[in-house]
């Protein structure tokens, strides 16, 4: 098995996210000890890769549909006001009229190497009510009116990648571009056959956020606590996964440190695109979840 291992500290913006609880996990107070820390995190790694590459959960990942981007498009140009753009982010719509009825029970999912697959398909009611996510709006409040909706198609990118996936194209009022969410039902996730490493120094990554369109910059969440160096990503490829490791240090002088924590975003570069190999958490040893900033996970909710 090929491995080669990367370490990438490119750092965007942090978000503006906040984790508390950090249970045990400390950074390391000597070489001795970052040594030794370092050793497990690659051992662990190594196992993640040598379980998954092969098994059946890999085939099951491939050969099912995991949605790695969002699964829901805005019209084109993006909304145009700031009270539009807040409306969405608060899933403050308003229905005007009915939408249509569910005529086919199931679509079709095409990718590029013209593989495809068949999966259940969601009515525009149950689209609909994902796009508000339950949310009520009160007289007054901005939002954005759907006047009708269709069934049609959007690309989206997956676990095997770029895809033409069936989607509900809601009418907005005041745009002339429909507002985009795939109808298809994602796949079941396989059954990792690594347990968590609850036992290894580290941190789990939160989310996956981006990938660039040849999916060799690849950008993730990951926790940094407060008295920590800034966090790294170690990178293990292999021919059939790239799992990702969270590496942080306990900067130098930082005296006392509570379980306190914030979420931040470090793009990693891998040397080759990663084409439908698994992108996993070495901590967790499962798939790493797609997340948008704001909304659930497409596969993982």
């Amino acid at each position: 098995m090929l491995i080669k291992i990367l370490r990438s500290v490119s750092l965007l913006a942090g978000v503006a996210l906040s984790a508390a609880g950090l249970g045990a996990v400390s950074g390391c107070g000597s070489q001795q000890e970052v040594s030794r820390d370092t050793k497990m995190q690659a051992q662990r790694a190594k196992q993640v890769a040598e379980a998954w590459d092969g098994s059946a959960a890999a085939a099951a990942w491939r050969d099912g549909f995991h949605p790695m981007s969002d699964v829901t498009q805005l019209p084109r140009g993006g909304l145009r006001s700031k009270a539009d753009r807040q409306a969405y982010q608060d899933h403050s719509f308003v229905l005007e009229g009915k939408l249509p009825g569910t005529t086919h029970k199931a679509g079709r999912v095409t990718w590029d190497d013209d593989g495809t697959l068949t999966r259940p398909l969601r009515g525009a009611d149950e689209a609909y009510k994902i796009l508000t996510g339950g949310a009520r709006v009160d007289d007054g409040t901005p939002h954005l009116t759907v006047t009708g909706a269709s069934l049609g198609e959007m690309n989206l990118s997956t676990a095997r990648g770029p895809a033409v996936v069936p989607a509900w194209l809601f009418n907005l009022r005041g745009y002339a571009s429909p507002l985009k969410q795939a109808a298809v039902i994602p796949s079941a996730l396989p059954k990792s056959p690594m347990g968590s490493g609850s036992d290894i120094p580290g941190y789990p990554l939160d989310r996956l956020v981006q990938m660039t369109p040849d999916r060799r910059s690849i950008t993730v969440v990951t926790v940094h606590g407060l008295c920590d160096d800034e966090p790294a990503i170690d990178v293990l490829e292999t021919h059939g996964s790239v799992v990702l490791t969270s590496s942080v240090q306990e900067r130098a002088g930082s005296g006392t440190c509570t379980k306190q924590g914030h979420l931040q975003q470090v793009t990693v570069k891998l040397e080759r695109p990663l084409g439908d190999r698994v992108l996993l958490d070495a901590d967790t040893g499962r798939p790493i979840p797609y997340k948008p900033l704001h909304g659930p996970s497409p596969s993982w909710s």
